[in-house]
This record gives C-alpha cells, sequence and structure tokens, in this order.
C-alpha cells in the first residue's frame, strides 16, 4: 500500500522518535506524527509520502494516550522547542531513556547494556541559564522577538518562555520596549539591512548574576546609556550590558568582538561548591541543578583516589576537570575556544586550585601533543559536542591507555557509534546513566563509563622483567636504567613490555617469562615507531647493540 498526499488515516501511536514526534503504522509503513504521543489512537492527514514512511498531522484525536496532557504554552505548536511539553514529564523521561538504550543497542551494537534510570529534574521549568533570541518584524512591520520555528527562520513571536527564568523575561521587555521607540531596525536576512539582530542573554543561577547582549549588525546602538538604564532598573541580578558586533551574513549568532556597555564582561557562578566565571563565549551548561547532578555522576564513574592524572579534553570553563581536582592528583583540561580556556585558569585560580593546567588547542592535537610529552593519563574525560568524536581522537585516547574513560554525550546516536569504536578499540562501556538536562525538549544527556576489557579481549603486561631470567647483555642495563635514560632524553615513557619487544626484534634475548598470555585470545599491545627508535638508541647508548 503506497498512501497518498492529503489521504485521512486512522492510526495508533505505538512510540516516538528521537525528534519527539509519534509514530505509528498504516498497512506497514511507518507513520511520523508530530505532537503526537504514545497511546493516542488519532486521524492523520498525509503530508508527505515515500516508499516505506509519511508524514503526517493529527487531524482528530480519537482516542488520547492516558499520558496526554494540555500544553501549558501558546507557543509550543509552532515553536518546536518544546517537542515533549503535551505529554507527562514520567513519559517524556521514558521516552528519553528508550531513545539512548536503542541506539547503544542498534547502532553501538551492545547487547544488554548497564542502563541506569535516567536521571529526572525537579524542575521542567525555568532552568534555562541562556537564551538566543532571534528579532524580526512581523507582517505589519512590528517589531518582534521569539524563536525560530522549526526547520525554519520563520520566527515565532514568544514574549514568555516556560523554560527560561524571570529575569530573562524582564531583560526582553525592558529591550523590546526601549527597541520600538528606538528607531532601530531588525535584521533582515534577505537584504542584510537593519540593525538589531538577536538578544543573548546569559544567567548564573547559583549567584543570581545575569548578562544581557544585544546582537547588532554594526558597531553599536543609538541610546545605549538609555538601554542600560532600563535594564538596570527592570532586570534583577543585572551584573553585565554588552553590544556584540556581527556583520557578517550568516547563520552564526555571535560575532567575534563584544563592547562593555555597562558592569563587568563576565559573570561568577557557584557550582559544586566551586565558584565560575563566565564569558560571553564560553560553553556553560544550561541547567544548573542537573549540571551539578551530571558532574557528580562523572567524579562518580571517574574513580578517584587523589594520585590519577586527568585529562579533561572539550573542558569549557573547565567545570568537569575543576569539580575533580580535589580527588586528583593531577588535572589537564583542553578547550579550542581562547576565552573559555582563559575562564578555565582564571577559574583555577579562585578556587585556589595549583593541581590544574589548560591547554588552548583541539582536542585531537592535544592528545597527540600529551602522547609526545610521554603523558599517560589514568582517566580520560571526553564531553564532546553533538557531533561527539572524531575516530581520530578515539584512536589517541585509546593509544594512552587510561584505566578509565568518562564520556559525558548530549546526542545518543553519535555516542553509540564512538562506544562501538571504543569497543574495537579494547574499552568496554560499563555503566550507563541517561541525565535530563533539557526537560520539555527532545535532547538528553548521558554519562558512559568505559574501562579497558579484561584479559581475554585486550590487556597490555608490564612485567618486572629484571627479575626474570637475565643474559649477559642485558646485565649492562637494568630495564628501569632503559626507563629513565628514555624518560630524560626523550621525554616518553616506555613500558617493560616495549623494551623487551625491542630487544627481541634486534635479536637479543630476553626473559623466558616474556609475554606469557593468559588467553589465546590475547591481544598484545605493540611497540609504537617513536617508542621503538627511542629505545634503540637506549640499547646502542649502554652498548647492548652495535652503532651503525
Amino acid at each position: 500500500m503506497l498512501l497518498k498526499k492529503n489521504e485521512i488515516v486512522e492510526i495508533e501511536i505505538t512510540g516516538m522518535t528521537a525528534e519527539g514526534s509519534g509514530v505509528g503504522r498504516v498497512e506497514g509503513i511507518a507513520v511520523f506524527v508530530p505532537g503526537a504521543a504514545a497511546g493516542d489512537r488519532l486521524k492523520v492527514r498525509i503530508l508527505k509520502t515515500a516508499k516505506t514512511y509519511a508524514f503526517g498531522k493529527i487531524e482528530e484525536i480519537l482516542e488520547p494516550s492516558p499520558e496526554r496532557i494540555e500544553s501549558d504554552c501558546p507557543c509550543s505548536e509552532q515553536c518546536g522547542g518544546c517537542a515533549f511539553r503535551h505529554i507527562t514529564y514520567a513519559e517524556e523521561l521514558r521516552a528519553k531513556e528508550n531513545r539512548v538504550r536503542d541506539a547503544i543497542e542498534r547502532i553501538g551494537g551492545l547487547q544488554n547494556p548497564d542502563i541506569h534510570p535516567i536521571v529526572g529534574a525537579e524542575h521542567a521549568d525555568g532552568y534555562r541559564n541562556k537564551a538566543q533570541i532571534p528579532i524580526g518584524q512581523d507582517k505589519q512591520g512590528n517589531l518582534i522577538a521569539g524563536f525560530y520555528a522549526n526547520h525554519s527562520h520563520r520566527i515565532v513571536q514568544c514574549d514568555c518562555c516556560a523554560l527560561q527564568p524571570k529575569p530573562f523575561e524582564q531583560a526582553l521587555d525592558a529591550f523590546l520596549e526601549w527597541a520600538r521607540k528606538s528607531g532601530e531596525s531588525a535584521y533582515d536576512e534577505t537584504t542584510h539591512k537593519g540593525k538589531l539582530r538577536h538578544l543573548y542573554l546569559r544567567m548564573a543561577e547559583g549567584t543570581g548574576e545575569v548578562m544581557v547582549c544585544m546582537v547588532v549588525n554594526g558597531n553599536g546602538l543609538k541610546g545605549e546609556d538609555s538601554l542600560a538604564a532600563l535594564l538596570r532598573e527592570r532586570v534583577d541580578g543585572l551584573k553585565s550590558v554588552l553590544i556584540n558586533s556581527n556583520r557578517e551574513d550568516t547563520n552564526v549568532v555571535l560575532g567575534r568582538r563584544f563592547r562593555t556597555v555597562w558592569g563587568q564582561d563576565f559573570l561568577t557562578d557557584r557550582m559544586c561548591g566551586l565558584q565560575f566565571r563566565i564569558s560571553p563565549l564560553s560553553f556553560y551548561q544550561v541547567n544548573h541543578a542537573q549540571a551539578q547532578r551530571l558532574y557528580a555522576l562523572a567524579g562518580e564513574y571517574a574513580g578517584l583516589t587523589g594520585k590519577e592524572t586527568v585529562l579533561d579534553l572539550y573542558c569549557g570553563t573547565g567545570t568537569i576537570g575543576l569539580s575533580m581536582a580535589g580527588r586528583a592528583g593531577r588535572v589537564i583540561g583542553v578547550e579550542a575556544v581562547a576565552q573559555a580556556v582563559e575562564n578555565a585558569r582564571e577559574n583555577a585560580a579562585l578556587n585556589n586550585i595549583e593541581n590544574a593546567e589548560f591547554l588552548c588547542m583541539d582536542a585531537a592535537e592535544a592528545a597527540q601533543l600529551l602522547v609526545q610529552r610521554g603523558e599517560h593519563p589514568d582517566v580520560v574525560v571526553l564531553d564532546p559536542p553533538r557531533k561527539g568524536c572524531a575516530p581520530e581522537l578515539i584512536r589517541t585516547v585509546a593509544d594512552m591507555a587510561p584505566s578509565r574513560i568518562v564520556y559525558v554525550s548530549c546526542d545518543p546516536a553519535t555516542l553509540a557509534r564512538d562506544l562501538k569504536l571504543f569497543r574495537e578499540l579494547g574499552y568496554a562501556a560499563g555503566l550507563i546513566t541517561p541525565v535530563d538536562l533539557f526537560p520539555r525538549t527532545k535532547h538528553v544527556e548521558t554519562v558512559v563509563c568505559l574501562s579497558r576489557k579484561n584479559p581475554d579481549d585486550r590487556i597490555e603486561i608490564d612485567l618486572d622483567l629484571d627479575e626474570l631470567d637475565i643474559t649477559s647483555a642485558e646485565s649492562k642495563a637494568t630495564y628501569e636504567e632503559i626507563k629513565d635514560y628514555i624518560l630524560k632524553n626523550y621525554n616518553l615513557k616506555v613500558s617493560s613490555l616495549y623494551i623487551s619487544q625491542v630487544k627481541r626484534k634486534l635479536g637479543l634475548e630476553v626473559g623466558t617469562n616474556y609475554n606469557l598470555p593468559k588467553s589465546e585470545n590475547t591481544q598484545v599491545p605493540q611497540c609504537p615507531p617513536e617508542k621503538e627508535t627511542a629505545i634503540t638508541e637506549a640499547l646502542k647508548h649502554f652498548s647492548m647493540v652495535p652503532f651503525k
């Protein structure tokens, strides 16, 4: 059966998609319906068809799902931001947990993964500490603000978003009042004319501090001082009023240049018992309460005892790494955004944390650099963007051979893909916990603990070969002396296993107990080329092989 456009069909919704749409079947064809709930029986108008699936919209609710509720937001159906505002929060959590499980099993190939119950939020509204609100005009030419409709740049007017805190509503009201009197025009994406592009808002929930930033197509606005005065009068907790200049023909919200109109150019927040300085471009989790729960889980999965070196990739302002610093021997944070790295260093100083350093560079490049420096992190924390980790970064992390990897993901599909590659490289996913940082929206975070597989899968053996059979050649230098020489001269750390591999390759005898595998399935890691060169030179230094 091939469904036709505008055909009306009766359908029972049996599940939810990653985008928050309901899904049911008609004669074996999957039909995706926005705004539907699992358990609904509906009349649906078909809008678009393909051979094996179709898209439709609700014409009539014949029998509502027990989990269906009335949306309390007049904009939710048009805006598309709150994909789950029409169902109970308990049902939303079930849908998100099922989404994580489905991705990990189907994409990641894990059988019976150890997925703990999703960590839901105590408050599903008013939690967002950041908003980017586009400014535009309606058909009558009136200035409006709101959010883009799903999959478009059409602005749905919304003067009060339920996900945002009260100060954001105060800031938007004051800004629109000023803007409508100022004579400044809204930016037009088609003509690239007009000044007002976005209103960018941030809040530090732990302190109540608020930042208001106008994104403009130009260098400034007429009457900036009067705007700042109105914001100071109306906005609770206001600490910062900024202008961001974005004159590019781009969909990117923020330009590169900020200018302070009033107050300071940063916010200070309190989280996990620490203080954090947040600049306009710094990555910072949008849900303060749930972020603390997320970081507590990450710390638990890291299993720190006070001695470990922790490598925190995609560290942002250093929140995760610094929250672990008190239980670690050392923390190395890596972030590509220079301003965020500056904030991370300030945050370490602000909290008197002296065992943390931060590198401003791409995560993959930094990981390679640390390998070259001979760094061997015990725990690696990954908190990548939605696209996940690049394969080369995953391989580099695996080559570092940390005992544990804590992966914090904002997309179950890319997480599952990356877990599959980690498994191929010797790391098995253990505990998995979804965390709902974005209530009422389609997004969900997940924390995963990966550890090196058991001997039957992949092990690295570092025997004390000095205590085994020693040949006359070996008596010229112990394994520890060779390691010390290489560390001092090449800044590389090598294992006894690698030294033995190189010696055997050069025809030197090694102890008879060298590399005895515990099972026939064991995959023994091989010495990397740069370490093989260093070991060979060390053996020459100790006259254990002839110079050539």
